[in-house]
């Protein structure tokens, strides 16, 4: 068995093409195909489905699955040791980023870095924040600049960037537009414009549905939280917006404060809680965390901390 055999098969599982796989491993196809057949005939067990349009473990595959990666990433750790033991960083770096986030925050991020570390190849990729979790778990990604709407996963630490929360948000002529607040109730019986799912805020929003008993109406689905605002100002639906993007948008649409819950959604910086793979990973690691602007730099994965809604608001002076 074979380090190359290990890596190839990984790639192909995740990217579910042989070709794509071959692409991301910079080898000819049919090199990655006969060096998975080999693996195969070792373990004596077909470890790829090869019979659909994609690529897909077999039962024995996905046995194999996390060994496979675990042994990749304890070579990753080895070579970064040596490094770290002469002095140097060096090696390639995956960060994530969800969809619509800070780009300009995160671009002179990766600039300082790669100022500071110009040896270390950096790759940079948009989803939403349910998959960048799944990839920073799984080792394909070392960092991640996530949407969290209560506290992270198992295995995973964070810092938080921005912590807002959530609004309503219609034209003036909207009757919505008349109140101060509105309910979770009253609010899930208008037409909803909302990010998609595996989002923070949508995650935020269907959780406190799903625990009031609540089925919100979603009618438009945007991943940039201004097209939502533009498709709310264009009279289609009330979109539910974080706070600052709702007040970029103050000429056109008017904020209303969500009560009965509350909702508030976090921007952190996240990171696997048993150490990145290699000393590239840390040196980024330890850059994003002094460098990013927001809150106390605290890691934390206690649920307490980061309930997925906020108390009851009962200030507001008329709710719809």
């Amino acid at each position: 068995m074979e380090l190359r055999q290990l890596e190839y098969f990984v790639a192909v599982v995740e990217e579910a093409n042989f070709t794509r796989a071959a692409e991301r491993v910079h080898v000819a196809q049919p090199g990655v195909s006969a060096q998975i057949r080999r693996l195969e005939r070792e373990l004596g067990q077909e470890l790829l489905d090869r019979s659909g349009r994609t690529v897909r473990p077999t039962a024995a595959g996905e046995a194999v699955l996390p060994h496979a990666r675990a042994a990749l990433a304890a070579v990753a750790a080895a070579r970064g040791a040596v490094d770290e033991l002469a002095g140097l960083v060096r090696g390639h770096v995956a960060v994530g980023m969800v969809t619509a986030g800070p780009t300009g925050t995160v671009a002179d991020m990766l600039a300082g870095f790669h100022a500071e570390h110009p040896g270390v190849g950096i790759s940079l990729a948009e989803d939403t924040s349910e998959r960048l979790l799944a990839a920073l778990r799984e080792g394909r990604i070392d960092v991640a600049l996530v949407g969290l709407a209560g506290p992270p996963p198992p295995g995973v630490s964070v810092q938080v960037l921005v912590d807002e929360p959530f609004v309503a948000a219609a034209p003036p002529g909207d009757p919505l537009a008349a109140h101060d607040a509105v309910t979770l109730q009253a609010l899930c019986a208008r037409e909803l414009i909302a990010l998609p799912r595996g989002t923070g805020l949508r995650t935020a929003l269907d959780t406190a549905c799903a625990r009031a008993g609540l089925t919100p109406r979603v009618a438009f689905e945007a991943s940039d939280p201004n097209v939502l605002a533009r498709l709310s100002a264009r009279g289609l639906g009330v979109a539910v917006l974080p706070t600052t993007v709702a007040a970029a948008h103050a000429t056109e649409l008017r904020s209303v404060t969500i009560t009965r819950p509350g909702l508030r959604g976090r921007i952190a910086l996240a990171w696997r809680s048993d150490g990145p793979a290699s000393s590239a990973a840390a040196a980024l690691i330890g850059h994003a965390r002094l460098t990013l602007p927001g809150l106390a730099p605290a890691q934390t994965t206690d649920a307490r901390s980061m309930s997925e809604t906020s108390a009851p608001d009962s200030s507001s002076r008329r709710n719809s």
